[in-house]
């Protein structure tokens, strides 16, 4: 009866009553959703902060693969190559075959794939094969990608059966399916056996228009005369050390690294000719100082082990000057600093060389700093071309001994003793 009295006439029904305030703590009973949140106050941006390291979950792409060439122009020390193929593809003289051949890390495996691309290329303007891939055609994208259906890279060494080479060459005589050539890419041919060889020769000999075959070895004598004939062949050269210097060089840049000059220099002379060798050390060298420290020359040498050339001339200079003890003494510092003995001989045989080359040409035909190449110069003008000579013989000789003996470093004492 209590709340029958409370409903009186003056009061209000409860559906017109102002509803409570709600709770912005309380979930609704019936699930409504809550209330819009006031507007944040926009977030300021975050501080740009400069040369800010690459995130390390990525995955790195070394250097001779990043700055692998794209076109024939970026084929550095190879321009007598690169002047041939202009002329024969501007004149349509195109061979059918083409056999590379090189020391490791010249490019062979990259101007091979040029080569298919240039043989297949076709823009909108463009209908014939061009050696000039400053812009991508219709098909350069999936052969530099490895996954054209005309184009067909394969490795020697994994089919090197002659059933093998029988069931890839039951394909030839099929027509490209997009492009305008079927283009057979074989790295490494000498490593195929001699049956797979006699089952090359008649498609070399008579091949089909549309097939073009591109051979790349390092080997080139293991190669049968048979295979050559049918061939154009292309010999790359090892590539300078200053052309090197120049090109490790601009990759340091673009890549926000500085490696001192000498430094440069001596991986340049480590690389021994190959591009890809070097651009290794140079992956290397980057990351042997603090981000945006300059790497120097002593990091360099230390990283590859090699003796101080200007302490090595002049442990030269000890030996030509008939000084065992300043000799021994010298070997003795190289070797307390790590100074591998069989570096150390190569070393004295490559002064030896110098010596005799500044005899007869002059200090300015050694690739060296000046300072070094008149060092060596001022040897060769005091010592007679039989001495140089009897020398280098000497030292060939102790550098098989070092080379061999259980005790390296008294392999090379007894070697210094007796050169001097």
């Amino acid at each position: 009866m209590a709340d029958h009295d409370d409903l009186t006439a003056d009061s209000a029904p409860p559906w017109d009553e102002e509803p409570a305030e709600r709770d912005e703590n309380t979930a609704d009973i019936f699930g409504a959703p809550p209330p819009a949140p006031a507007a944040a106050p926009a977030p300021r941006a975050a501080p740009v902060v400069a040369d800010t390291p690459p995130d390390s979950g990525a995955a790195y792409t070394v250097l001779a693969r990043k700055y692998r060439p794209r076109n024939f122009e970026d084929l550095i020390g190879q321009e007598a190559m690169v002047r041939t193929l202009a002329n024969a593809f501007s004149s349509g003289r195109i061979a059918h075959a083409f056999m590379l051949t090189g020391v490791r890390g010249v490019g062979k495996t990259t101007t091979a794939r040029l080569l298919a691309r240039a043989l297949n290329y076709e823009t909108e303007t463009v209908h014939q094969p061009s050696v000039d891939l400053t812009v991508d055609g219709f098909h350069c994208k999936s052969i530099i990608e490895g996954r054209h259906m005309d184009v067909l890279e394969l490795d020697a060494a994994s089919r090197t059966k002659v059933d093998e080479m029988r069931e890839l060459l039951d394909g030839v005589r099929y027509a490209p399916v997009e492009a305008r050539y079927k283009v057979y890419i074989i790295d490494e041919v000498h490593m195929l056996s001699t049956a797979a060889f006699n089952a090359l020769l008649k498609t070399l000999e008579e091949p089909p228009p549309h097939a073009k075959f591109i051979f790349a070895t390092t080997e080139i004598r293991k190669v049968p005369v048979t295979i050559l004939s049918r061939t154009q062949r292309f010999d790359l050269r090892r590539v300078e050390p200053d052309v090197l210097v120049k090109h490790f060089d601009r990759i340091a840049a673009k890549e926000g690294a500085r490696v001192d000059a000498d430094g440069l220099a001596l991986i340049a002379r480590a690389a021994e000719g190959s591009v890809r060798d070097g651009l290794s050390l140079l992956d290397q060298a980057i990351v042997q100082a603090e981000r945006g420290a300059t790497v120097s020359a002593a990091v360099v040498r230390d990283m590859l082990g090699l003796a101080d050339r200007g302490q090595t001339i002049a442990l030269f200079e000890a030996v030509m000057g008939g000084k065992p003890s300043d000799a021994l003494e010298g070997f003795r510092a190289l070797w307390g600093f790590g100074a591998d003995p069989v570096v150390v001989m190569l070393d004295l045989l490559d002064h030896c060389h110098g010596a005799a080359v500044a005899k007869a040409l002059g200090p300015d035909a050694l690739t060296l700093p000046r300072e070094q190449a008149a060092r060596l110069a001022a040897i060769g003008a005091h010592t007679s071309a039989g001495t140089l000579s009897r020398l280098w013989q000497m030292l060939l000789k102790a550098h098989d001994e070092v080379r061999r003996a259980p005790d390296a470093m008294a392999a090379t004492e007894m070697a210094l003793i007796r050169l001097c």
